[in-house]
């Protein structure tokens, strides 16, 4: 085996978000880092983020309000936020160079809406700190030594030795950017418990048809109501993106994992209400109103003051069993109480959740309890460090990942170079 001999003050695994910003800070504070990434270049992922614009952080009023979106992690996470909050964040890249805006929502982009910006920031950040950077370099092993210090052994049988070890590996999602869980083993084989990774901000797959036939077409504000067994279980209110495999856009997004763990128990129905503003009773008056004054005018010329998307007004016309060329004065009531209940509910199959390579995040990893949080140093190995994906936390899509990585690998780099 071949290695430098040199014993580095802290090694970094994985050139991610959290990586990155980890090697950056560890470097600022003076200790002499390598960071080790198995693609060519780094950031791979972060180039995906936000559709290619990298949603870096969420605008929350405070850390609470941000934290209480993590669930039970909300509680672990307070100390690890105080060193590095949504402000400092801002903050942090304003200083390297990348103006930002704010979105609906809260969402945070940069003004160039370019993700290449975002990850230009963090090179220039980690170039100023004169990290030593190893790409296509994929880690085979993780030893501890006599010495209290690590071997890092790649594929290539390079030894890379280091007093400190951050492990920012990610996830399972996108494996194509490579993030396909290496960490996860070599963190079990010391000890760690994994929790099990699954996909978990990822865009759902309906069995319908006419789903398809939508590919492209967004509708906005409405209530998605999610039914099992003929019994509502959950509702959300949002937009809704129809794709060529089923529905997407963040209102779904965040509404997977639920929708995957509901399928466990059976067929799960998604009923869409375009009138979330008016109650069932209401709709029906609406309609009424409409059709009397509009009573010599043909269904189809009337159908687009419901349904304002040009593309979904056919799907309505279908579901409601008029016919197009029907005068409104004919419509009887039988059939004006049925669209009523269309346009409260339009109903879709759900085939499934896509898979971790159409994934955001992936859930599960490495539990929050078996890491101390005011240093992101696990509580089972001594000198090593988790950020990032990595960790098991639940949280929704709009800035919440990202910010996570940004904060876990800035306390990591901190704590890591002391």
């Amino acid at each position: 085996m071949k290695g430098d001999h040199k014993i580095w003050d802290v090694a970094v695994i994985g050139g991610g978000p959290s990586g990155m910003m980890a090697a950056g800070r560890a470097a600022e504070l003076g200790a002499r880092v390598i960071l080790i990434e198995k693609n060519e270049t780094l950031g791979k992922k972060l180039l995906l983020t936000g559709g290619g614009r990298c949603n870096l952080t969420n605008a929350e009023p405070s850390t609470r309000a941000f934290l209480s979106k993590l669930k039970e992690n909300e509680k672990f996470l307070f100390s690890t936020f105080s060193q590095m909050n949504i402000e400092d964040t801002i903050s942090f890249f304003n200083k390297h160079g990348l103006d930002t805006k704010m979105e609906a929502g809260g969402r945070v982009f940069p003004i160039s809406d370019k993700a290449k910006s975002v990850l230009d920031a963090l090179i220039k950040y980690i170039n100023k700190g004169d990290v030593t950077i190893k790409t296509k370099k994929i880690v085979s092993n993780i030893t501890i030594n006599k010495d209290n210090t690590f071997s890092i052994q790649t594929k290539e049988d390079e030894i890379i030795k280091a007093k400190k070890i951050i492990i920012a590996t990610g996830g399972t999602s996108r494996p194509e950017t490579g993030s396909t869980g290496d960490g996860f083993k070599w963190l079990a084989s010391l000890g760690h418990t994994i929790e099990e990774s699954d996909a978990s901000l990822v865009p759902i797959a309906i069995s319908d048809e006419w789903v398809k036939t939508l590919q492209g077409v967004t509708l906005s504000n409405i209530k998605i109501n999610v039914f099992q067994n003929n019994k509502k279980q959950f509702s959300k209110k949002g937009n809704v993106l129809f794709t060529h495999f089923g529905i997407s856009g963040p209102t779904i997004i965040n509404m997977s994992k639920d929708v995957r763990d509901l399928l466990h128990y059976g067929p799960v129905v998604i009923k869409l209400d375009i009138l979330p503003h008016l109650g069932d009773g209401e709709t029906n008056k609406m309609l009424q109103a409409l059709f009397i004054k509009e009573q010599n005018k043909k269904f189809k010329n009337i159908v687009n003051t419901i349904a304002p998307v040009s593309t979904f007004q056919k799907i309505i016309m279908d579901f409601s069993n008029i016919e197009p060329e029907t005068f409104c004065h004919s419509i009887t009531r039988e059939k004006r109480l049925f669209l009523a209940k269309i346009l409260k509910g339009i109903p879709m199959n759900v085939e499934g959740i896509l898979g971790k390579e159409k994934a955001i995040v992936t859930s599960g990893g490495v539990p929050l309890t078996e890491v101390d949080t005011k240093t992101m140093e696990s509580k089972l190995c001594k000198k090593l460090f988790l950020t990032g994906d990595i960790l098991d936390i639940d949280r929704p899509s709009g800035g919440y990942s990202l910010q996570i990585c940004w904060t876990t690998g800035y306390v990591a780099g901190t704590a890591a170079a002391k």
